[in-house]
């Protein structure tokens, strides 16, 4: 049997509010064949994330031209926890949708990276809550009334919840209500959703599992795509670090190549389906607006 992808592209994202490279800014890796059509590896740190998306399209274009479908990962949720289109009382049908849409004409990031993630949060908690719940962490000079720098209390069962099912079965990842501190992924969400979003529409794109559905992929399912955009929590993996690299860039290599590694195993395809024995209540809020990190459970 064939791969499903021909390249896996895995995306480190950052909140960075100024231009940044290294550590803790954005990597995007890419695992794709050269010219002998060897599997060869590399990887971009771009400074800002104008410049990671215009990157990314420029890897897709070329994907594209050689026919080659791509496996694009991201390391930050792609949905919210289940209850949030309601509770805004978003439009439309699709939950998953509305949420990105909506940040989409909320969120507010310039070239150089200056972005107004911590607004964006303060008014989604003033319409949920009126008050600095859920969405908690910011820089002592970003508090607001509805935005707080510590989280003040816990969630109680009228809340929306603290955890998706998928950040439960990844066992360690953070809640998206988290903005800011180390292990954060509140402020990556906001800002990466709607770059998700313009990829997605741009191109002959399926998001995983929200348009796909929570089940196994194969060949069949998958023709006419040339990219199937997904979650990935690169911390579930461990691998060695080459000579020379940071965390992030191993991280964005070795989980591409475990992807690849499956894939030519005639493995990946199955991964995209929920373990045995997952309740049907937790994958139709995986498919309708929660998202599922690829791997986990």
């Amino acid at each position: 049997m064939p791969r499903l992808f021909s390249a896996y592209v895995i995306v480190d994202w950052s909140a960075a509010s100024k231009p940044t490279t290294g550590v803790d800014s954005v990597w995007i890796g890419v695992l794709k064949r050269d010219v002998r059509f060897r599997m060869a590896f590399e990887s971009f740190n771009p400074p800002t994330r104008a410049e990671a998306e215009k990157r990314l399209n420029l890897i897709l274009d070329d994907l594209k031209k050689r026919s080659e479908r791509a496996l694009v990962g991201f390391d930050f949720p792609l949905g919210f926890p289940r209850g949030l289109a309601d509770a805004l009382k978003l439009p439309g049908d699709a939950p998953w949708r509305a949420a990105w849409d909506q940040l989409d004409k909320m969120v507010k990031d310039k070239p150089n990276n200056t972005n107004n993630r911590f607004g964006v949060a303060s008014e989604i908690n003033r319409r949920l809550t009126g008050g600095p719940f859920p969405f908690w962490g910011c820089p002592p000079r970003d508090t607001l009334t509805t935005l707080q720098p510590k989280k003040l209390r816990a969630h109680g069962p009228d809340d929306l919840p603290e955890f998706r099912h998928a950040d439960l079965a990844a066992k360690g990842a953070a809640s998206i209500w988290k903005l800011y501190y180390n292990g954060s992924v509140g402020g990556q969400a906001i800002l990466g959703m709607p770059v998700v979003r313009r990829l997605r529409l741009a191109r002959a794109a399926r998001a995983w599992p929200f348009e796909t559905e929570f089940k196994a992929l194969t060949e069949a399912e998958l023709a006419g795509v040339d990219i199937v955009l997904t979650e990935v929590y690169p911390s579930m993996l461990k691998g060695p670090a080459l000579p020379g690299e940071v965390k992030d860039l191993t991280q964005v290599r070795t989980t591409a190549e475990h992807f690849a590694r499956l894939d030519e195993a005639n493995k990946l395809g199955a991964l995209f389906a929920p373990a045995k024995g997952t309740a049907a209540d937790v994958v139709l809020d995986a498919e309708r607006e929660e998202g599922w990190i690829l791997g986990a459970g």
